[in-house]
């Protein structure tokens, strides 16, 4: 039974047990004594306040989704969702040892990948690439195939440039990175509101899980954070430095996202960088390894092989994919281990190649290095993960639980 769950079945149970008398001589059944004792003692009870969640009940979307023994689970974009690559995905899956999908909802660019409600105020966001998305539910709840929705929160162009108050300005322009990438802002919590509406319509729709990617503030943003004009909200007054307060920020949005879906029988995840459980805070984007853990039912660490820098005593980690990775897992599973209720660890692996590390031909990833990563991460006590190809083309043959 998931935490929040739990507690709201026993403080409803609470409430059950108090409705019942505490005591059973019914007045017509008293001799003179007990009459008397009835009526002249006082009781000494209290009237309790019932939490408002006590009274609320957990939303059902109608589909009935098993948590597998260890979610294991590839990428799948809009795309490929809504088109002919969904039949080929969900055979490796049927086929293999894989059992689950996080299936973009709303993706990099900021647009959602359905058509909502008419009149619905993401309207103008949508590119349906998925006709039915209840029906693709229910095809994989008929499969077994574990859903999971991909929600990328701060980082959102089509937002910022609709609403550059919240977003980053300079000289007047939203300002945009050096992929052509704009931003909002996590101090902005009409940005918060925005992200858990399509949340919600995802757990309404049937995802068994809501996993939120981009939930930091844009990377390197400590160098810029003096020349970029933007508001800081709720947080402006507060008397802290600059760098925890966007610790706080994107915290709070992760403890507002727990809250806001406690009622719905879902998960909550959170992607995040792989060298924020190394260190104690990424001070430029806001990103706390432990504080963001203590707020999720599962923690997906990004830790590709190709997007370590020099690290762990490797050079060049991406040429070593079962070394990085287990070395990872021994620092992540000491960070966890302080935790007092730590969250699933299910971490990001890499099925693709990297060629921009390379002056020459590009480290090959396929059978032999997939399977590597997930030994690693087995050998030091994780079982679920995920896998990324942002083309979604997965080697074929790899043994998934070797």
């Amino acid at each position: 039974m998931k935490k929040k769950h739990l507690v709201l079945f026993l403080t409803s149970l609470l409430v059950v047990v108090c409705a019942f008398p505490i005591h059973n001589v019914r007045a017509d059944e008293a001799g003179p004594k007990e009459v008397q004792l009835l009526a002249g003692k006082k009781l000494g009870l209290k009237t309790l306040k019932v939490p408002e969640s006590a009274a609320r009940f957990l939303y059902d979307s109608g589909l009935d989704f098993d948590y597998p023994e260890a979610v294991r689970g590839i990428y799948v974009t809009g795309p490929s969702a809504g088109g002919s690559n969904m039949e080929e995905l969900t055979k490796l899956v049927e086929s293999t040892d894989l059992n689950a999908m996080v299936i973009d909802i709303k993706e990099d660019h900021g647009n959602i990948t359905f058509e909502p409600p008419e009149g619905s105020p993401y309207e103008d966001i949508a590119q349906p690439y998925i006709d039915d998305p209840r029906a693709m539910l229910e095809m994989l709840e008929e499969k077994g195939i574990y859903p999971i929705a991909r929600i990328v929160v701060f980082k959102d162009s089509l937002l910022a440039k609709k609403r550059p108050d919240l977003s980053y300005t300079k000289n007047g322009e939203v300002w945009v990175n050096g992929k052509g990438e704009a931003f909002v802002n996590p101090f902005m919590k009409e940005v918060w509101k925005y992200n858990l509406e399509i949340a919600k319509k995802a757990a309404e729709l049937g995802f068994q899980e809501i996993q939120f990617d981009y939930v930091r503030f844009p990377e390197g943003f400590g160098t810029r954070d003096e020349i970029l004009d933007y508001s800081q909200g709720d947080y402006a007054n507060l008397e802290m430095s600059n760098v925890d307060k966007r610790v706080k920020a994107v915290t709070d949005f992760v403890a507002y996202a727990e809250d806001e879906l406690s009622h719905y029988d879902v998960d909550v995840s959170v992607d995040i960088f792989g060298y924020a459980a190394t260190i104690e805070e990424a001070p430029n984007i806001g990103q706390n390894f432990s504080k963001i853990s203590s707020h999720v039912d599962v923690i997906s660490s990004m830790i590709y092989p190709s997007h370590w820098g020099p690290f762990f005593g490797l050079d060049k980690p991406d040429k070593h994919p079962y070394k990085t990775i287990s070395s990872y897992a021994k620092i992540e599973n000491e960070v966890l281990s302080k935790l007092e209720d730590p969250p699933t660890s299910r971490p990001w692996i890499q099925d693709f190649e990297a060629p921009w590390l390379y002056s020459g031909p590009a480290k090959q990833y396929g059978k032999a290095e997939v399977e590597a990563q997930i030994k690693a991460l087995q050998e030091n006590g994780i079982n679920e993960y995920l896998i990324w190809n942002a083309t979604n083309n997965y080697t074929p043959n790899v043994d998934y639980t070797p």
